[in-house]
């Protein structure tokens, strides 16, 4: 039995096309690119076709505008505590109820031990931002606006252009968190009022342990690492080579397919999402319809517990998720779900699965061959289950 993996907005195989452009780094290139000598300006030379091959990718206007870092994680804190440094007289941050907790955990930190007042932006039942809500948010007080592009968890995806622009009206710096949208949908940052943008390489089929913040050219900076000279001074460190290469690879990969990868997996995301509510009942998609992105199907199913429907899929050979691969331990439902008002009986039973330019419509198949007797014979179990308290279908009326 193939296994089947739809659960790559957790992580993502690197391609073999990516790791034979690795492995030459580890050794017969393994010099350290700040040095002066051969063995050293050989490895600094390919570090700049990758970051060229990145710029290319979110097209930013220079490749100067990317700072190498460990991951979307320290990309978002390294773009938080910038904002708050630089931004003189400014103390609050504006955010959403449904961001990673690489930012809300932080902004969580920054409220309680530095003062900084956070305003976290609701959502509707559909993860759309409350745009009421987050105008009424900005004032001459806010240092930084950090909104994500794409929610990890339901794929809704957020109008950061124009929502970058309401925040430079008040003065506020901009900062997104792309880490589930670079590779998968057009991201031109150039063309925006973006000012920071967080990425993450193995979300697009690159390396783990390593990711990029864009800064644009002219926006005040403050180091999150100190100590070298690394990256034009911006995050000290000697650079993680390998996968430099490994993610210019991806990035090159990623944008030459990019189009017709986001119709395919639409396409098979869709087919999937028709199929279990048809076939099963009783439960829903959830994000927005309409702007969502093309890998990412989140389904709750009514009255039975998540964590016991990954379970049953596991043995199947299938992978999916419960939610963030971050949270996904937690057995409460997920606070995107919860901001949504996801109904506790629904939430509970949300399963994330994510597609990738590589999954096949046999997939798909295995999925919906399986998933209706994992459903019932789990609500056979169930005491909260009576086969009543949905709509006849299961199906959300936002996507009828």
């Amino acid at each position: 039995m193939t296994p089947v993996y739809l659960d790559n907005n957790a992580t993502t195989r690197v391609f073999p096309e990516v790791v034979e452009a690795m492995l030459p780094y580890f050794s017969e290139q393994f010099g350290n690119a700040s040095s002066i000598h051969a063995f050293g300006s050989e490895v600094g030379g390919a570090l700049r076709i990758a970051r060229r091959s990145l710029q290319a990718l979110i097209g930013a206007e220079f490749d100067h505008e990317i700072i190498f870092t460990s991951g979307g994680s320290e990309s978002n804190n390294t773009a938080i505590r910038s904002a708050l440094a630089v931004q003189s007289g400014r103390n609050e941050i504006v955010t959403s109820a449904v961001e990673h907790p690489a930012i809300l955990q932080l902004c969580a930190w920054l409220e309680k031990h530095e003062g900084v007042v956070v305003h976290r932006i609701p959502v509707d039942e559909q993860g759309r931002l409350d745009l009421d809500a987050y105008r009424a948010a900005l004032s001459d007080r806010v240092a930084l606006v950090t909104l994500m592009w794409a929610n990890n968890e339901t794929g809704t995806i957020f109008p950061v252009d124009g929502l970058a622009e309401l925040a430079h009206g008040v003065g506020a710096l901009f900062h997104t968190d792309a880490v589930q949208a670079v590779g998968k949908v057009k991201v031109d940052v150039k063309n925006t009022d973006i000012d920071m943008l967080s990425l993450s390489s193995h979300k697009f089929h690159g390396p783990k342990g390593l990711g990029a913040l864009y800064v644009r050219k002219g926006i005040s900076f403050r180091p999150l690492i100190r100590g070298g000279h690394q990256e034009r001074g911006r995050r000290a460190g000697t650079e993680n080579a390998p996968a430099i290469i490994g993610l210019g690879k991806a990035a090159e990969m990623a944008m030459a397919t990019l189009q017709e990868d986001g119709i395919r997996m639409a396409a098979l995301r869709d087919r999937l999402e028709k199929g279990l509510v048809q076939q099963i009942g009783h439960c829903f998609v959830t994000g927005d319809p309409h702007d969502r992105l093309p890998n990412t199907a989140t389904v709750a199913f009514e009255f039975i517990e998540g964590e016991a429907i990954l379970l049953k899929l596991n043995e199947a050979g299938i992978a999916a998720s419960s939610g963030s691969a971050c949270t996904s331990g937690s057995l409460e439902p997920s606070h995107v779900l919860r901001a949504m008002n996801i109904p506790f009986t629904a939430a509970h039973g949300a399963i994330r699965f994510s597609l990738s330019r590589e999954t096949t419509e046999e997939d798909i198949d295995r999925v919906l061959t399986v998933m209706p007797n994992i459903i019932a014979g789990l609500r056979a179990m169930s005491p909260f289950w009576s086969g009543e308290g949905a709509t006849p279908d299961g199906f959300n009326p936002a996507y009828a």
